[in-house]
């Protein structure tokens, strides 16, 4: 795929995707049930709430506890989805996550939206810029950050077939339509979204878009941009990696996200044993955020278009000496 042929049709919250998915994957699925922490609405989880009051449990302002009700409904054989902001999906409740669910592998999907900076206006206390890292470091543990409204409904009904626990992530505001209404979602499979030469560009989430928009910035400079969507997080699909590193020879990794312990530190963990080459990192710099419009704060805290430009020039430049 070229990039002129990435074509963004409308915009719609990644937690819409989310809260479509939950509902279709409740028509297929008798034993998928939900689970709220007093935020069905800002998670889109009404809609199966109303078609399935039977299955849905409101657990209130209790985040901790509704970790270990969902554990409890999985070894019932239920396949439970909890639904909060992804500050209190992880921060608050690792413990319950690390003992109750990781630890026994657990049939537990955490679904966690309001991620990162995009957030906005909530502030530093709610923009969790750590919950990647948090997550991809317990066993067992899938971590997937899908990239827009359509493959965040994909990836939603997808996580249903596979056994075990599973961190979902996705955020807030209204972001760009991209990709196929009607894909199949691949877990542990990066999605090449455009070829390139010169330098490869990782990213996940809603840098995804913006990796496009620089990507097609760097190529009416005559730089030639691979762009792969590494929705899943872990497991990593190494060999999508490999593949382009070796033919680019220069990486930029994007994600809204802390630099340390996210998609940066995982890619350049494949990277250093088997291939190093030249590689940036645009995350978030050791910092928290602070309260503000979604897109300011990225240009503010360097994860913006032109930070994703200049990473890739800075790797070129380090690639030719």
């Amino acid at each position: 795929m070229k990039l002129a042929d990435i074509v963004s049709t409308e915009k719609k919250a990644t937690r819409q995707g989310f809260g479509a998915g939950f509902l279709e994957i409740g028509e297929q699925n008798p034993e998928v049930v939900g689970l709220t922490a007093d935020l069905m609405g800002s998670l889109q989880m009404q809609h199966f709430q109303k078609a399935f009051p039977d299955r849905f449990f409101q657990c209130g302002i209790s985040e901790a506890n509704m970790m270990g009700v969902a554990a409890g409904l999985a070894i019932g054989g239920k396949i439970p989805y909890t639904g909060t902001f992804a500050n209190f999906s992880t921060g608050r409740v690792y413990d319950q996550i690390r003992q109750c669910i990781a630890y026994s592998d657990k049939n537990v999907k955490i679904c966690a939206s309001h991620a990162g900076l995009t957030l906005g206006e909530d502030g530093a206390t709610h923009q969790i810029l750590e919950d990647i890292g948090m997550m991809r470091m317990l066993p067992g543990m899938t971590v997937i950050n899908p990239c827009d409204y359509n493959q965040t409904k994909a990836a939603t009904i997808a996580i249903a077939e596979h056994y075990g626990p599973v961190y979902l992530r996705f955020g807030r505001p209204s972001w760009p339509v991209f990709t196929a209404p009607d894909q199949k979602f691949e877990i542990g499979k990066a999605q090449l979204l455009a070829s390139g030469t010169d330098v490869t560009i990782f990213a996940c989430g809603h840098l995804v878009w913006t990796s496009i928009e620089a990507a097609r910035d760097l190529e009416a400079e005559g730089i030639s941009c691979e762009v792969i969507n590494l929705h899943t997080i872990k497991p990593l699909d190494e060999e999508a990696i490999l593949d382009s590193v070796s033919k680019t020879r220069a990486v930029v990794v994007a994600e809204e996200h802390q630099r340390n312990g996210g998609l940066g530190d995982a890619v350049a963990h494949v990277l250093v044993h088997s291939l190093p080459v030249p590689m940036e990192y645009v995350g978030v710099k050791d910092t928290f955020g602070e309260s503000g419009k979604p897109t300011e704060l990225l240009d503010k805290y360097g994860l913006g278009k032109k930070d994703i430009i200049w990473a890739a020039k800075d790797a070129l430049d380090r690639k030719k000496k």
